[in-house]
């Protein structure tokens, strides 16, 4: 049975200018140098340059229907909404015909796929054994693996080139890439891939014996059972590090060893989001904007649209259309600028907090002075949401006279040691790595120990809590840091 019935309800939801003040607290200075980039592009209404003091801000909304019976007039917040405005109208395209684009080339250097490529142009290959190859070499990985099964490429190829071929055809194609440069490149495993650098190496007494440790006793080798390979292959300590520190030398990554592009190197550089400042003492806290240009509302637009709103009369539905279409992208760049100016006073006013809070460790330096702080800390001292203060440390960097942190880095809980004082846990792990980086390789510290000896020192901790700290440290177990 059909009911009719009326329902009142209250719902609280983000105005799209509150869910871009989110986003930009998210994005790191990087990041906000390509949106910023992104939205001059996108809306002719934004432009660079100091704001003016000028009337932009006149009450611009007054162009709204004061003739209640007539249809000609329009409501601009009625046609504001997403669903009303056609996708065209939001859209401006002020390019001619007759424009010319030339593309800038631009040299990045050569990938590593690339590089393999290249290589194989300078074999004598038949077309079938090229394109084979070619298809193996765009199966292997960045770190240079071989991360498919032969079977499997030889199913995928004759679906997708229409080629037949065969395990054995693949597994020769395969064993030919395998000697190409870097050495190792292609290997299905690290078992593979050091075999293969061995192989290429000078045939020496401990060559041979590498080879045949990465051969026969790879496990061993791996979980550093060095008493095993001694037995099992009659050697002696002496002999044993000369063949390790040849095993040791070799590159289980081989495709890192290339070089890469201009590209790829520049995304691993770590711009820092503020700047610090130690004057005899006196910490001061900038924000990294060198290449974030000041914006501004065109002036062109805002003017465009007081003319059409102080001449309402007899206006055509194109003129209307028009209107609309200024207005919106004035909104838009008024709510990015805003959104910009909040996310930097969020940032500032955040880091400030945080320097203020840890300022013995940015005078001193030393992990030991860092104090326990967790992000309610800072929300209560700065007045923002435990959120927006999760939202401003993560992916942001600051540049310390001690080097470039993470700002989470600051952000560590407490614990209480055996004088009732409360510690951060960040200076445990530095006393942990201490003990780890002083104990003797031959004879590893298990955890136990570890425990007993932060006990020593006034720090009371269960075994499988210095486990946790350890992991976090990538800190390997005592059996795998042992050396010969």
């Amino acid at each position: 049975m059909l009911k009719q019935q009326l329902q009142q309800k209250l719902q609280q939801k983000l105005s799209p200018a509150q869910i871009q003040v989110i986003k930009m607290l998210e994005v790191p200075t990087l990041e906000l140098e390509e949106r910023i980039r992104q939205e001059l592009e996108e809306n002719p209404a934004l432009e660079e340059g100091a704001e003016l003091d000028n009337e932009s801000n006149e009450k611009d909304d007054d162009f709204n229907s004061e003739d209640g019976g007539n249809n000609d007039d329009i409501d601009l917040e009625e046609y504001m909404s997403d669903d009303d405005i056609p996708d065209y109208k939001l859209k401006a395209n002020n390019t001619s015909k007759d424009d010319k684009y030339e593309d800038i080339p631009f040299s990045i250097g050569m990938t590593f796929h690339e590089f393999l490529l290249d290589q194989v142009g300078l074999l004598q290959l038949s077309d079938k054994d090229r394109l084979l190859t070619e298809y193996v070499i765009g199966n292997i990985d960045d770190e240079g693996y071989l991360r498919r099964a032969p079977e499997a490429m030889v199913d995928d190829i004759v679906f997708q080139a229409g080629v037949q071929t065969s395990d054995e055809e693949i597994y020769r194609i395969i064993h030919q890439v395998q000697q190409l440069d870097p050495a190792g490149v292609g290997a299905i495993d690290l078992q593979e891939c050091l075999r293969l650098q061995l192989e290429r190496k000078v045939e020496t007494a401990e060559n041979k014996l590498a080879r045949k440790i990465i051969v026969e006793y790879f496990d061993e080798f791996s979980k550093k059972h060095y008493d095993k390979i001694m037995r099992g292959l009659d050697m002696d300590d002496l002999m044993l590090k000369k063949v390790m520190n040849e095993i040791i030398h070799l590159n289980p990554k081989p495709g890192n060893a290339w070089g890469g592009n201009i590209l790829e190197k520049s995304m691993s550089t770590i711009v820092p989001d503020f700047i610090l400042e130690n004057d005899e003492n006196q910490l001061t806290v900038h924000l990294n904007n060198s290449n974030v240009p000041d914006l501004r509302v065109n002036t062109t637009y805002n003017e465009m649209f007081q003319d059409y709103a102080g001449n309402k009369q007899n206006q055509s539905r194109e003129m209307k259309d028009a209107v609309m279409f200024v207005k919106q992208k004035i909104d838009s760049a008024r709510w990015f600028i805003d959104a910009i100016k909040q996310r930097q006073q969020t940032l500032l006013t955040t880091m400030i907090a945080i320097v203020q809070f840890q300022k013995a460790f940015f005078i001193e330096g030393d992990d030991t002075y860092l104090k326990p702080m967790i992000l309610k800390d800072i929300a209560d001292i700065t007045g923002y949401d435990i959120s927006t203060i999760s939202r401003v440390s993560n992916s942001k960097y600051i540049q310390t006279e001690f080097g470039i942190f993470p700002v989470k880095y600051f952000f560590s809980e407490s614990m209480t040691n055996d004088s009732g004082e409360e510690v951060s846990t960040r200076e445990i792990k530095q006393i942990l790595l201490e003990c780890v980086n002083n104990e003797d390789k031959r004879k590893p510290i298990n955890d136990d120990a570890l425990a007993e000896v932060l006990k020593t020192k006034g720090y009371i901790i269960a075994r499988r809590t210095v486990a946790k700290y350890r992991e976090q440290l990538n800190i390997p177990v005592a059996r795998m840091r042992k050396e010969i």
